[in-house]
């Protein structure tokens, strides 16, 4: 495994010390990781939801206008429903 120094401002880094004190995190490792990993999904998320909206919005399609209003509708409520949770 590779290692990084990095700095951070005295509220940060009491933020983090907070975390491993309740137990949350064994080491400051382990919280920068798990950062990293939620910031890796978050944007992975974000790339397949602006490949659903190119999807939805383009006009190429072999479903019929019936299924595929169906199948937009339910995608743009899916997308709703998760930036409402964010």
């Amino acid at each position: 495994m590779q290692s990084m120094n990095i700095s951070l401002p005295e509220s940060l880094k009491q933020f983090v010390d907070g975390q491993i004190a309740q137990g949350r995190y064994s080491s400051t490792s382990e919280s920068m990781r798990e950062l990293i990993r939620s910031d890796e999904k978050l944007k992975a998320e974000e790339q397949l939801e602006a490949k659903l909206l190119e999807g939805i919005n383009s006009h190429e399609s072999e479903l019929d206008s019936t299924e595929w209003g169906s199948i937009r509708k339910e995608a743009l409520a899916l997308l709703k429903s998760r930036k409402t949770r964010r």
